[in-house]
């Protein structure tokens, strides 16, 4: 099989056109430049997985703006969609804006998509109202009975609220309460990664013995070494992009913050260089 490229984007918190969050941060404009970014890299994208916090406030002007910028440029990567509900999402406006439901059930927005044989499952991790995160006894008895058929490419499972413990004060309120359940439900089966968001800073562990990644937001980042009694925040954004080499899942965080680039070189030049420096490459 060939190799897969998912890009995982994260807390985009989009508004309303000329409404902007913290001190000004255009959320919108941070989104356009990381499409731009998957444009000019020309390189083969499989899927765009947007793991919460995809609105603000959840309204719904607010979904149709993310969808008209984020749609056509998922049709010129030839790349699937998959939307996974975050805190700051709301579940009617989510699901007839993004998912297209005609009816709006209080009820999780969970589901799969299978790309070229991967398998991504979005999970919706959130309570209606608050912040931090649970997943009911339904969604794990369903999480389980979609496991206990392996994929060909494994499974990607996406879910907003990271199953980690945390050393920062604002993650341990914000958490998801019921970690241990899901480690019941995916070990031993074929999830390879566990891709989050919610914590708008770049981290990894593990949880039953399988890869989390908490990918960095679109919106802003916060400082995991903020000074001493501060909660502190930046302008700093990115994605990551996932590749699936084989059996192997390899995550990369990708900085788009504007930076002063220090240089640019022809790439089959640069590769022939190293590959006299590499007489054994493989």
């Amino acid at each position: 099989m060939s190799d897969l490229t998912v890009i995982q984007i994260s807390d985009t918190h989009i508004r309303a056109a000329g409404d902007p969050i913290h001190n000004g941060v255009d959320s919108h404009a941070n989104l356009v430049r990381v499409l731009d970014r998957l444009r000019a890299a020309g390189g083969r994208v499989d899927a765009l997985v947007l793991s919460g916090d995809l609105t603000d406030i959840g309204d719904a002007a607010a979904y149709r703006r993310l969808r008209e910028t984020l749609e056509p440029a998922a049709a010129e990567l030839g790349a699937q969609i998959v939307y996974v509900m975050g805190n700051h999402d709301e579940r009617g406006a989510f699901g007839t804006e993004l998912l297209g439901l005609t009816l709006s059930p209080d009820r999780p927005h969970d589901y799969v998509r299978e790309v070229a044989g991967l398998r991504v499952i979005a999970l919706d991790s959130t309570i209606p109202g608050r912040h931090d995160g649970r997943l009911e006894p339904s969604q794990l008895q369903w999480l389980a009975d979609e496991l206990r058929t392996p994929a060909p490419r494994g499974t990607l499972l996406a879910v907003h609220h990271p199953p980690l413990r945390s050393a920062l004060a604002a993650a341990r309120i914000l958490k998801l309460h019921n970690t241990d359940d899901l480690a019941d439900v995916v070990a031993g089966t074929d999830v390879r990664m566990i891709v989050s968001g919610h914590h708008h800073l770049t981290s990894a562990g593990s949880l039953a013995g399988i890869p989390v990644w908490i990918g960095p937001a679109v919106a802003y980042r916060i400082d995991a070494m903020a000074a001493a009694g501060r909660q502190q925040a930046t302008d700093g954004f990115g994605f990551t992009r996932i590749d699936v080499i084989g059996a192997a899942f390899v995550a990369t965080a990708v900085e788009v913050t504007a930076a002063t680039q220090l240089y640019d070189r022809d790439e089959a030049a640069e590769l022939a260089r190293l590959a006299v420096l590499t007489p054994d490459h493989r």
